[in-house]
C-alpha cells in the first residue's frame, strides 16, 4: 500500500456502500445462515395455475437472481476491500502488486486491480 494513502475516506465510502448493497440484497433474497456472504434469491412463493402468470414469475425470478448475483459479487468485493484496509494491503493490484491508481479507487473503492489489469478483474476468484 502506498505510504501516503489515507484509507479513512475509502473505508467510509466502502462502509456506506456496504449498507446500501445489503439493503438491496435483502429486497431480493436472504443471506444463507450457513455461509455468510452467500445470498439466496427468494420468490413470491405463490403457486399459480395460469401459464402466463407462471411465465411472468419465472422471468421475474430469473431477473432477481441475476441482479442478486451482481450485488453479491459487489458485496464480496466491498468486504474484501475492508479486510485489506484492516490488513494494511489496501490499494494494491491483485495481479501485479503495483499500487492501484487513486482515480480508480476514487471511482471504485472496492477495485481489485490497477487500470492496466481492469479487464482481468472479472476473472479473479471471488
Amino acid at each position: 500500500m502506498p505510504l501516503h494513502m489515507n484509507t479513512k475516506q475509502y473505508q467510509q465510502a466502502l462502509e456506506d456502500e456496504q449498507h446500501i448493497v445489503v439493503a438491496e440484497l435483502r429486497t431480493l433474497g436472504v443471506e444463507n445462515p450457513e455461509n455468510p456472504g452467500d445470498w439466496i434469491t427468494t420468490s413470491s412463493g405463490v403457486n399459480e395455475a395460469d401459464e402466463n402468470v407462471v411465465a411472468d414469475r419465472t422471468e421475474d425470478w430469473a431477473a432477481r437472481r441475476a441482479t442478486l448475483a451482481l450485488l453479491e459479487t459487489r458485496y464480496k468485493n466491498i468486504i474484501r476491500a475492508l479486510n485489506k484496509i484492516e490488513a494494511g494491503t489496501y490499494g494494491t493490484c491483485e495481479i501485479c502488486n503495483n499500487a492501484i491508481e487513486t482515480a480508480r479507487l476514487d471511482a471504485n473503492p472496492a477495485a481489485r486491480t490497477c487500470k492496466t489489469h481492469l479487464e482481468a478483474e472479472g476473472e479473479l476468484e471471488n
